[in-house]
């Protein structure tokens, strides 16, 4: 039950229901990285969806995490989320209803206009946390509060090449700040060739490496003709993959060293290296391909 009380031109809503939309972060790793305060929400909710698109869990299907949450769960695609949105939120009208993302349910703009299409709609809702790659990247043994903007590098297309990104990872080194930058992923994205012939074909997932990241920040510093004394081959980065699982890999070197190393399966991330603390030098030399890399301080 929503009532509403004015005042002037205000309206304030006055939410008596108990239904409610609960959005979930799972952690990075699997099934099992849930908060408890998160499990005990899934079992008690009536539907179930998993946002699957922004991220993926390493680890776990979709099998698993109904076997562990007892759960029958329905998959959000991008189309279900940004278009289609009213089927989560209508159920929870009257019913609780778990909306779960991978990593923290607020790493990611979409969840965040979910939020605000509950708020306009009355419907009550609550944030579950958990740990997501924004601040499991310290594993890297580069302090948070050393990071600047974090930028996000799209894959490139014969007719669409974005650079921006490399304005900002610049902005930052200027300041001294590293620069966490995430790599795109393109699940169950509609392939526009066949679309035009009234065929409905998804592209095959595509994960972005640390390698296809670095070789796009390069060629983009020299094709844009842009000042390479903060963005080069030699400057330092840390590259990392499957953060959170047991088979994580975490390798320290420049750029240009990490064009050609291999991180096997994704997800993979990038960070380029601000200013170093010594501390941080120090954890990046344990990372390091070729310690020498990493100056000492």
């Amino acid at each position: 039950v929503v009532s509403t009380q004015s005042t002037g031109n205000t309206i304030y809503f006055i939410q008596s229901n108990l239904r409610m939309l609960y959005l979930i972060g799972l952690g990075l790793g699997d099934a099992t990285d849930i908060t408890v305060k998160g499990l005990e929400t899934v079992r008690k909710c009536d539907k179930v969806f998993l946002e699957a698109y922004t991220s993926l869990l390493l680890n776990s299907e979709v099998c698993d995490l109904e076997k562990y949450y007892d759960k029958e769960i329905t998959l959000a695609d991008r189309e279900l989320v940004e278009t289609g949105a009213d089927q989560i939120l209508e159920p929870a009208k009257d019913q609780d209803v778990a909306f779960l993302v991978v990593g923290d349910p607020l790493g990611a703009t979409t969840h965040t206009d979910i939020i605000l299409r509950t708020i306009k709609q009355g419907i009550s809702y609550k944030v579950i946390h958990n740990a997501s790659i924004m601040n499991a990247i310290a594993s890297t043994g580069l302090q948070l509060y050393n990071f600047g903007d974090t930028v996000s590098i799209c894959f490139w297309k014969e007719d669409w090449r974005p650079t921006s990104f490399v304005d900002k990872i610049v902005k930052n080194r200027q300041n001294g700040l590293h620069c966490l930058c995430l790599l795109d992923i393109r699940v169950k994205e509609i392939d526009w060739k066949h679309m035009i012939r009234g065929r409905k074909v998804y592209e095959p997932p595509q994960y972005m490496t640390v390698n296809q990241a670095i070789d796009q920040i390069l060629q983009s510093m020299k094709e844009e003709d842009r000042d390479t004394r903060y963005l080069n081959e030699k400057t330092l980065c840390v590259g990392v993959a499957r953060l959170g699982s047991s088979d994580q890999v975490i390798k320290a070197g420049t750029l240009g060293r990490l064009l050609t190393e291999d991180f096997g399966a994704p997800l993979h991330s990038l960070c380029i290296v601000g200013k170093l603390h010594a501390l941080e030098a120090d954890m990046l030399r344990h990372y390091a391909v070729d310690p020498d890399e990493i100056p000492l301080l």
